[in-house]
């Protein structure tokens, strides 16, 4: 194929995810072509189709030549700020370009994920010309004024001269287990779940508390279970500064065996998933410093195509840590599902780009699969098939690397609260805690909705969840609200991210008065995963004085890969409506134990609540509850999923002793 084909390729792909795919090859092709291709490439960023623009920008820095480098530093002043934008990313395949040295530092110092494109352009290039890049990253400190960005200049001028990283392996410590690490750096995690729906600490965080803990009921096969996260808690900033201080190490917090949190501190305001990139300086220096205080690492787990991710497979390469992918497709799959139901056209991507980073966060999730050992897929139909239509990688090929593992939920705990709810079982101070709770928050209903079912939601407040789409449903809906008020927990209201402003802005919009609890709607906020569950099992089967039993669970998610909220409220009995693609149609029986629905359309969303609350009401309860509850235990409790994980863990850390490092991830 030569460049022609390619672009033409691109021009007429029939999707947006097509047109990324048909970009990746052009790249290749671009890679290997002569010095002729560039004015063809050149003249290809200008197409006003923005998949071909970005795709030949990419193209010009596979290509490499210094040519092809001069017209990437020329789009840095391109008025489509989408291509401009790509144009600093492309830039780091190309030699050092002197005449962009000062816009990419002024980049820097702005910060954002420009920012963040910016310093790992500048980082590459100091590989090759580490005075040409220190000189211009002095200037720009030298006249820089605003705190803010100097703050950014002064980290990246820190990370560059720290120079090469220590590659050796960190000292040998700890049993014959494994250790295993696993990430998720956008919830402060603890052990306590109390921050669980703040930001972005959702169902994944829950996950893997519960998980850490499984892992070490192997006994002495896993030894220490490291899960990392971020924190804006000053008290372990000031932990962390003390150590430095003090002398006192990681490696004496992370003992030899046990499940330990190590939490890195993190500065500047809250973010979220979208938001989080300018943290890539930090996040990396906060990772490397617990995996090699740690000791051995066997494997690092990974599951997001997110800042956290990209440093931690950088740091993993470093160490000769092999890495573990969770290879969900997302964004791909809200991606798709936003084109087809026209929410995003293909002159629209730009704009949405800029915003989400979904361009970036492709190539990522590609080159993250590409360095694993090993890649742990999520149950859903048609997986394999899914996979390589969304993320365009054929794991049909690669079998030996690739497991199906569905996640998991503490079973035996679930099913205790719902006992002391139901009055069946003592209450622990944690579950009467929660009914408390929620008595509080219903007493703000108006006397003529006290006593109705809840219909509840868990989840955070981001557009993918939902929430707002639910709440509008609910409320323009006459005979759902009727029968019901609407529960939903998530999210901070004190000090909301921006992400989480918006979505509030979105929910009280469609609310006709200042009074969302008037109306029948309750925002509880983010509350301890204990108190949710405590708040689902009430919700089926009612407490006397609080609230009536028959109550149900809505996921309004736009893509919802698995579902952990999901099972719970399955778990308590509860009648559930989710998407009808993705993980929920692998273990929801449509019209049984919940409805399966196009969560994108108001009108069937509408539609499957009203269902829901029939199915939820009729005859037949302890029924639809032991059938939930033989779904969960037989393929979803939190230790078959940790059984399985072991297996795969085990295969890789075995496989590592006998094989070079990982390749280190590009993107």
């Amino acid at each position: 194929m030569d460049v022609h084909a390619a672009l033409t390729d691109v021009r007429s792909s029939a999707t947006i995810l097509d047109g990324m795919r048909a970009g990746e090859r052009l790249e290749d092709v671009a890679r290997s072509a002569g010095p002729e291709v560039v004015d063809h490439l050149v003249v290809a960023t200008t197409d006003p189709d923005p998949i071909t623009a970005i795709a030949a920008v990419h193209a010009l820095g596979a290509h490499g030549s210094a040519t092809a480098g001069a017209h990437l530093v020329s789009l840095l002043d391109d008025e489509r700020a989408h291509v401009a934008e790509h144009a600093i990313d492309a830039l780091s395949g190309v030699v050092a370009q002197a005449a962009a040295l000062e816009r990419l530092v002024r980049h820097c110092a702005e910060g954002g994920f420009p920012g963040m494109l910016a310093a790992r352009t500048l980082e590459r290039w100091a590989a090759a010309s580490p005075d040409a890049v220190e000189h211009a990253v002095t200037v720009g400190l030298a006249s820089e004024r605003d705190p803010a960005a100097r703050a950014h200049l002064e980290e990246l001028a820190q990370d560059l001269r720290s120079g090469a990283r220590d590659a050796t392996k960190p000292p040998t410590r700890g049993g014959p287990g494994l250790t295993v690490a696993q990430l998720f750096l956008h919830g402060d995690l603890d052990g306590s779940l109390r921050h669980s729906g703040q930001g972005d600490t959702g169902g994944v965080a829950t996950l893997l508390v519960h998980l850490g803990d499984a892992l070490l009921r192997h006994g002495a096969r896993v030894d220490r279970v490291i899960t990392i996260s971020g924190s804006r808690d000053a008290a372990v900033a000031d932990a962390w500064a003390a150590g430095a201080t003090t002398g006192r190490t990681l490696s004496q917090d992370l003992a030899p065996r046990g499940h330990h949190y190590a939490r890195i501190p993190l500065s500047g305001p809250s973010t979220s998933v979208s938001t989080a990139w300018s943290l890539r300086i930090q996040a990396r220096h906060g990772i490397r410093e617990v995996l090699r205080a740690a000791g051995r690492v066997d494997v690092i787990h990974l599951r997001m195509a997110d800042v956290g991710s990209l440093v931690a497979a950088e740091v993993a390469a470093e160490l000769g840590i092999p890495v573990v992918l969770t290879l969900a497709p997302d964004p791909q799959a809200l991606l798709a599902a936003r084109e087809a139901d026209g929410s995003l056209t293909r002159a629209e991507f730009g704009d949405a780009d800029r915003v989400e980073h979904l361009w970036f966060r492709d190539r990522l999730l590609r080159a993250l699969a590409a360095q694993a050992e090993h890649l742990v897929l999520f149950p859903r139909p048609d997986v394999e098939r899914s996979i390589g239509r969304l993320v365009g990688i054929d794991v049909t090929a690669q079998r030996e690397r690739v497991s199906v593992v569905g996640e998991g939920i503490d079973l035996a705990a679930l099913e205790r609260v719902a006992k002391e709810v139901a009055g069946d079982a003592p209450r622990s101070p944690e579950t009467a805690s929660a009914l408390r709770e929620l008595s509080a928050v219903l007493d703000q209903l108006p006397p003529n909705r006290r006593g109705l079912p809840l219909a509840v939601s868990v989840g955070r407040l981001s557009p993918v969840k939902g929430m707002a789409t639910l709440a509008s449903t609910w409320l323009t809906e006459p005979t759902l609200r009727e029968r019901c008020n609407l529960v939903i927990v998530g999210g901070d209201l004190d000090d909301p991210t921006t992400e989480e402003a918006a979505e509030l802005a979105r929910i009280r919009e469609v609310v006709s008065t200042d009074d969302c609890a008037g109306e029948g709607l309750l925002l509880a906020g983010h509350r301890p995963n204990a108190t949710a569950t405590a708040w689902l099992a009430a919700a089926h089967r009612g407490v006397p004085g609080v609230c009536a039993p028959d109550g149900v669970y809505v996921c309004a998610s736009l893509k919802e890969e698995f579902g952990i909220a999901i099972l719970e409220a399955m778990t308590m009995g509860l009648v559930v409506v989710a998407p009808n693609s993705g993980g929920p149609a692998t273990y929801i029986e449509d019209g049984v134990t919940g409805v399966l629905t196009d969560t994108t359309d108001p009108r069937r969303l509408a539609d499957a609540f009203g269902r829901a609350l029939e199915l939820a009401s009729s005859p037949g309860e302890a029924l639809r509850t032991r059938r939930s509850r033989a779904v969960v235990r037989e393929r979803f409790g939190i230790d078959t999923m940790a059984s399985s994980l072991f297996e795969v863990y085990a295969a890789v850390a075995a496989r590592q002793a006998a094989t070079s490092l990982p390749r280190a991830v590009t993107s």
